[in-house]
């Protein structure tokens, strides 16, 4: 495998508040390792709720917070190239895993996988979708984003080097 050509596609629901937030934060994480030239990075919802759609405000205001911006990132759908195109597709719940499931072509079922499962201490099954409850959930998705970022960064530098 060519390191350059290792692409990761983060899924949520909608793809306004978990995903894109994950985008930003992993994109920061591999910029500071300096791995960027390796890996494309993109991320997109299993319902085209918000075509094109920014991130949720509250997503962005609490990212921000922390030194990540948002604000260029647009809703997309999972489409059918991405099962082909990415390597892994880190779903952020049980329903994006089985909805993603279903539609994959067999060949490439193995890509899927659950973005929770690069934690590194914390035990959680899933990242929970903070778009009804309020500001400690965004929080918190924070927290486990930020967590399995690192772990996923481990993840990523041990395939690029092989």
């Amino acid at each position: 495998m060519n390191p350059a050509d290792f692409k990761i596609l983060f899924v949520c629901m909608g793809n306004i508040c978990r995903s894109p937030t994950a985008q930003a934060v992993f994109f920061q994480r591999l910029a500071e390792q300096d791995l960027l030239h390796k890996v494309k990075i993109d991320s997109a919802g299993t319902h085209n709720f918000h075509p094109d759609a920014p991130p949720d405000e509250r997503s962005q205001a609490h990212a921000r917070k922390r030194g990540y911006d948002l604000s260029h990132l647009r809703a997309r759908p999972v489409v059918e190239r991405d099962f082909e195109e990415f390597d892994l597709l880190l779903t952020m719940d049980w329903d994006n895993r089985a909805l993603l499931e279903e539609r994959c072509p067999a060949q490439h079922l193995h890509k899927i996988r659950g973005f929770a499962e690069f934690l590194q201490t914390t035990q959680a099954p899933v990242i929970p979708d903070p778009y009804y409850g309020g500001s400690q959930g965004f929080e918190h998705v924070l927290d486990l984003i930020e967590e399995a970022s690192e772990g996923l960064v481990k993840f990523v530098s041990q395939k690029t080097q092989a």
